[in-house]
């Protein structure tokens, strides 16, 4: 062109000087900050890398992060590409891909409040639970007495299970009866009635079950006396040799009837009479705690996929796929042999950019996980903070982890560079 090389020079300088400040001064310092102690005073070569290699947290984070770069880039990758492909048949896409692209325009801070709102595991609260506490209790009925319990040294004794079995056997023309406390009497449902004794009967196995407790703390243990309250809707069971020979349910007066095949047998009040109301997923728990903010990345992330993809997608020539669907192609196999290797460059570009992203998670696992399994959903970013700044104070450590994390994202860098520069070529 004919320019001077001082002219270009002083062109490029002010760049240069922004680059060196606020690249490559920083790198070169986390590099030879990672050659020393915590304090900085004394050199202790490779040591940190070791560390890095060796603690059970550091180790943790390598293993999330790796969780992270196999399945969040691939599972919003693969969210964008549907989206894009099935709203493309639809007069309402547009409105569509605004609503996935919308979490797009909201900080990581703001996406992380929010979902630590949506995983609450109190059900009034956390809309994930009250969604899953609302598929439950339609298809599960929760106990009207959870807690409740046999009276110490009672005929009743704990079976494995969270079940109460009769020591005796259940024998026709006596009353069976199956007394139990531990029940607050404001917890008990409304109307409930007056116990009464089971009338005895020739042909079958009768008692009365109820809350052998009144006000005052008056009363006979093991009798119904008045005040005394009956507990409806348990259920009994008639149990020989382990099987289940006849059941039955209490009724509103607590008396309830089983057929005469039940004498003999031992009286069980099964679990499911004392279970406590269910309160959804721990999703915030040790084990639930990484799928769960991965799942909060694809809800930001899935829009940014979809409209690179669907921006490639325009691009590619319909004459194609008519024709692959004039000679009796169906739409999976447009979409599998034509429609997915046409966009395979674009692919690669949102998967490498979408990778690059996980592997400098932090902001969403620092807000969304609680402090008791954070360790549990630690990433390298998040761990590069806590031992810089965050209570290790080993800035040593924190560097090395730094150098690590360069190291992995350079090659994904290097092949968007190549794959970007053989663009260019073509």
């Amino acid at each position: 062109m004919g320019t001077r090389p001082w002219v270009a020079a002083l062109f490029l300088l002010p760049a240069l000087v922004l680059l060196g400040a606020l690249v490559a001064y920083p790198i070169g310092y986390t590099v030879w900050r990672s050659l020393f102690d915590a304090d900085g005073s004394g050199f202790v070569g490779l040591k940190n890398f070791g560390t890095v290699f060796s603690d059970h947290d550091i180790l943790t984070a390598v293993r999330n992060n790796a969780i992270w770069v196999a399945v969040a880039p691939t599972v919003a990758t693969a969210l964008g590409l549907v989206f894009a492909v099935l709203t493309e048949r639809v007069s309402w896409g547009t409105a569509f891909k605004l609503l996935v692209f919308m979490p797009m325009a909201i900080s990581m801070l703001a996406a992380g409040i929010i979902f630590r709102l949506v995983y609450d595991q109190d059900p009034s609260q956390g809309v994930a639970n009250a969604v899953v506490v609302a598929v439950h209790d339609t298809f599960t009925s929760n106990s009207a007495y959870p807690g409740a319990r046999p009276r110490p040294n009672s005929d009743l004794k704990p079976t494995p299970g969270g079940s109460y079995t009769s020591a005796s056997a259940a024998r026709i023309g006596a009353s069976a009866d199956l007394p139990l406390i531990g029940i607050p009497q404001n917890k008990l449902p409304a109307g409930a009635q007056q116990a009464k004794p089971a009338a005895p009967a020739a042909d079958a196995v009768t008692g009365t079950v109820w809350l052998d407790f009144r006000p005052g703390g008056t009363g006979t243990a093991g009798a119904i006396d008045p005040g005394e309250k009956a507990l409806s809707g348990v259920k009994v069971q008639a149990v020989k040799d382990g099987e289940v020979v006849a059941s039955a349910t209490s009724g509103k007066d607590g008396t309830y009837r089983l057929p005469a095949k039940a004498a003999g047998a031992r009286l069980r009040l099964p679990s499911s009479n004392f279970t406590g109301k269910y309160n959804g997923v721990n999703w915030l728990g040790p084990s639930l705690v990484t799928p769960s903010i991965i799942a909060s990345w694809v809800w930001m992330w899935a829009g940014f996929a979809m409209v690179l993809i669907a921006a490639g997608l325009a691009g590619v020539p319909r004459e194609l796929l008519e024709q692959a669907r004039v000679d009796g192609a169906g739409e999976w196999q447009v979409f599998r042999r034509i429609t997915v290797p046409l966009l395979a460059p674009v692919l690669v570009v949102v998967m490498v950019t979408l990778m690059i992203n996980v592997l400098k998670i932090f902001d969403l696992v620092y807000i969304i996980a609680p402090s008791n399994t954070q360790s549990d959903a630690n990433v390298l970013a998040l761990q590069l903070y806590l031992s810089s700044f965050g209570g290790g104070n080993d800035q040593g450590v924190g560097s090395a982890i730094g150098v690590i994390l360069l190291l992995l994202v350079l090659p994904v860098m290097i092949f968007n560079i190549r794959r970007l520069r053989r663009e260019e070529r073509r």
